[in-house]
């Protein structure tokens, strides 16, 4: 349910349609995965996520299900 800009860098910048982007952020980080937030106007609703290693996709794939569910 994420909406996913183009990249050809190695993070994504993604944003869901039904859930505000910082509360999103501090989910994560509750759960010790860092990501970036920006919390500029245009930008807000979105996170800036490095790609990591799959274990680490993995975890972050299973949180997201988690908070957004």
């Amino acid at each position: 349910g994420f909406e996913t800009l183009p990249s050809s860098a190695n993070f994504v910048f993604t944003q869901h349609p039904k859930h505000d982007g910082e509360k999103l952020y501090l989910a994560l980080r509750e759960r010790g995965i860092i990501v970036r937030y920006f919390k500029t106007p245009r930008i807000k609703n979105y996170l800036r996520i490095t790609i990591g290693t799959n274990e680490q996709m993995n975890i972050l794939i299973d949180a997201l299900r988690d908070i957004v569910s």
